[in-house]
């Protein structure tokens, strides 16, 4: 059946790894469509990802199998201008990944849609080389190459149900699996709470659950509204980093929420504006403050021990869709999200090395051709702008030194998707 084997695939290729990096570590968008339109997905209904964007979408969304990949690719480098003698720039080596996704929905009856998302997030992924002239120091003083991997996967099944012939609600229960692994920390283990599950540990991974519910409404025949709430997933911890991650190892995907509106202007040109929150804050293993070490004295993985000193973001996300002929359908988008990563706290832009995720702005191209035989290939390529963070390196047993930390990126992504 083609749905088994899609999915087979999909559940494979999810375990390869993820590294999203966009808005903090969310992605700037799920589906091809909504990621040509800068991420703008909360209140369209054009495929089968409402379980990663609004799950009332899908009972407006028919028999279909969405499958598609991205080519992505973040360019992260750190600076220290003296910590070293001279100043030192370091660019991570994992700069390629593949990104896979995918969806289903099915129509059980005039009201009702059954259909599961399968997504991803990540962003953590790094991989500094040491220091040039130090054997094998890496910029954070420790032994080795040094980095992290997280790869987050979240499968949705979704239910979509019609209160009235043009409102839907939904709600997609949200499985999640993640794996993790740190290298090179080994200068932090005298601020540890468990110096043997700091570093070096190999992969960990977790599971944990969650739920997403969502509401659409038609109020009007070219004017359509969407809202999504996800709770907090809630995932065991990394018992062979429960000497790194706040609450001995915790490492939760923080609750978020979007609402948006999508406008026909013509025939032929919708817009469409979304709103998305990330509590980032309420995770303690990302929001906690690097003060709580530095000032407090609370050691790497205690229950109130340093994060990554992440603040929430609000990203706004604008994108335009133009129907250039019955086959052929562009897109583009613009989004603009806060900096999780502030400079006025330098422990937590020491911390930010790791997980370099300072993009604010966004730009996205995208199409949709559709075959003859009615299925549809959809491209969409975003890109990243430049963004960096400065700021001086707390003294004491780091050094007295300035960070600077930097990243852009750009992903091109491809879906195929089968209409049933």
């Amino acid at each position: 059946m083609k749905f088994t084997r899609v999915f087979a695939f999909m559940a494979l290729a999810g375990l390869a790894g993820s590294a999203f990096a966009t808005n903090g570590y969310f992605s700037h968008g799920y589906g091809m469509k909504a990621k040509g339109m800068a991420g703008a997905g909360t209140a369209n209904s054009e495929d089968a990802f409402g379980g990663a964007n609004n799950p009332a979408s899908m009972a407006f969304v028919g028999n279909r199998i969405d499958l598609g990949a991205d080519l992505f690719s973040p360019i992260r480098e750190v600076s220290n201008d003296s910590a070293f003698g001279s100043r030192q720039t370091i660019e991570s080596d994992m700069d390629l990944f593949l990104v896979p996704e995918f969806g289903y929905n099915r129509v059980v009856n005039s009201n009702m849609s059954l259909g599961v998302t399968v997504y991803g997030n990540g962003g953590m992924n790094t991989d500094y080389q040491a220091v040039p002239g130090f054997g094998t120091t890496n910029i954070l003083g420790g032994g080795g190459s040094l980095g992290v991997d997280l790869m987050q996967l979240v499968i949705a099944p979704t239910l979509a149900y019609k209160v009235a012939p043009n409102h839907s609600l939904g709600v997609s229960p949200l499985i999640g699996y993640q794996r993790f692994a740190a290298t090179g920390l080994s200068s932090f283990i005298g601020f540890s709470s468990n110096g043997a599950a700091l570093t070096d540990q190999g992969h960990d991974d977790a599971f944990g659950f969650g739920v997403r519910v969502g509401y659409m409404g038609k109020i009007t025949p070219t004017v359509t509204i969407g809202a999504a709430y996800s709770s907090k997933i809630d995932f065991d911890e990394f018992s062979k980093y429960a000497g790194l991650f706040a609450e001995q190892g915790d490492f939760d995907l923080p609750e978020n929420y979007n609402l948006g509106v999508a406008w026909q202007a013509t025939p032929q040109v919708k817009l469409a504006l979304d709103y998305q929150r990330i509590n980032y804050a309420d995770v303690a293993s990302v929001g906690n403050p690097v003060s709580n070490l530095l000032v407090l004295g609370q050691p790497l993985g205690a229950t109130n021990g340093p994060g990554f000193g992440y603040s929430n973001v609000d990203v706004w996300k604008l994108g335009v869709e133009y129907k250039y002929n019955p086959k052929l359908t562009l897109r583009a988008g613009y989004s603009q999200g806060d900096n999780p990563i502030s400079a006025a706290d330098a422990g937590e832009v020491l911390f930010g090395i790791l997980a370099p995720a300072v993009i604010e702005k966004h730009a996205t191209l995208g199409f949709t051709y559709t075959l003859g035989s009615g299925d549809e290939v959809t491209m969409a390529y975003m890109h990243g702008f430049e963004n960096d963070v400065t700021s001086a390196r707390p003294g004491g047993a780091f050094g007295t030194s300035v960070d600077t930390i930097k990243m852009y990126q750009n992903s091109l992504g491809i879906q195929y998707s089968w209409k049933m």
